[in-house]
């Protein structure tokens, strides 16, 4: 996200802004002037702090809970927060070195370390964990094999660089021979082997239409066999860990915004859509509120980060949690996790 246009602040209004942000995002409580006057170092009078904070509750950036005389920060002042008033460094150290140990370093298969990634994500941070999966497609095949079954129906069997299998049925107008389906599974094996399945149906479906008529019918069977092999198919879309770490969020305990956002969860179209929309802008996204644009989200933010190999984006990584968040901590946590699932997926599709 970009930063907001938010009121012109002078040092002084930014210093106890970040003061108070700082200490709500410590206890969660209402911060009032006193505490203020304490924690920002400011050589000010307690009215002088009250008229600043009037003023910024005017600009929308903070705003009084009717029980307190304290103030608490609006989504749109974290969004000020956050752009440019906090200090975030990167991962490392001691935390870099935790976070690379715990990745599993010999997955069976990459859906296995996405499984790994989303469950590390929520147990660092305290959140939701979540990494959408890349698609088949975007993977290279590395062996197909097909295997007749009953009523001219065909068994297909696709093994993918990282080493994921998907099996797959293809109805026939006319039954085909063992012999005939291991031709056509050596010939895809011989010339495909490497390509990605959009590269595939692209070049067969080339071939199936300059089928000239010396080549026999059974040979264009085997080709339009292939062909409906690789049309796409539903997937896994995402995975996500650590659901019930937000019934312990003092900030999200009402029961019908948590009954909203397991039904979030459970369909997970939603957050599909909104990561869908982070992968497009490479790098780390923060969305706080409704900023996500689903009501369900209102009380929480979303931190994202893409993670890929070889220069393409391949998804998107990510925790949810309450607004209330060490931004400080989560968002480095979230970009170093993306960062080292590209460099595992390298290794596991090298190494395959």
């Amino acid at each position: 996200m970009s930063p907001i246009n938010g009121p012109d602040l002078d040092a002084r209004s930014r210093r106890l802004l970040r003061a108070l942000i700082g200490q709500y995002l410590a206890d969660g409580e209402p911060v009032g002037s006193r505490t203020l006057s304490r924690s920002s170092g400011l050589d000010v009078s307690p009215a002088t702090i009250r008229n600043i904070m009037s003023d910024l509750e005017d600009s929308g950036l903070v705003s009084s809970p009717h029980t307190s005389a304290g103030r608490i920060p609006t989504p749109r002042g974290l969004r000020l927060f956050v752009d440019s008033l906090l200090e975030l460094r990167p991962l490392h150290g001691d935390d870099l070195d935790h976070l690379r140990d715990q990745l599993p370093h010999s997955p069976s298969s990459a859906l296995d370390l996405l499984n790994s990634t989303s469950s590390l994500l929520s147990a660092m941070t305290h959140f939701v964990g979540l990494v959408t999966v890349p698609r088949h497609s975007d993977f290279s095949l590395r062996h197909i094999d097909f295997v007749p079954l009953s009523d001219a129906r065909v068994l297909v069997i696709l093994v993918f660089a990282d080493n994921q299998v998907q099996n797959r049925v293809v109805q026939l107008a006319e039954p085909l021979a063992p012999s005939e389906l291991e031709k056509a599974a050596n010939y895809l094996n011989s010339e495909f082997t490497g390509m990605r399945l959009d590269e595939i149906r692209t070049r067969l479906l080339a071939e199936l239409e300059a089928t000239s008529s010396e080549l026999n019918r059974r040979l264009k069977a085997a080709v339009e066999l292939a062909s409906a092999s690789f049309r796409p198919q539903p997937e896994i879309d995402m995975v996500l860990s650590g659901q019930t770490n937000l019934m312990g969020c003092q900030d999200l305990s009402d029961l019908d915004r948590l009954r909203e956002l397991f039904d979030t969860f459970q369909r997970k179209r939603d957050l599909v859509q909104l990561l869908e929309v982070c992968a497009k802008a490479p790098g780390v996204r923060l969305f706080i509120g409704e900023e996500s644009g689903f009501s369900a989200l209102d009380g929480c933010s979303v931190v994202t980060a893409t993670y890929g190999t070889e220069g393409r984006v391949l998804g998107t990584v990510g925790v949810i949690g309450p607004t209330r968040m060490a931004y400080d901590r989560v968002i480095p946590v979230v970009q170093a996790t993306a960062e080292l699932l590209g460099d595992a997926l390298n290794r596991v599709t090298a190494s395959l």
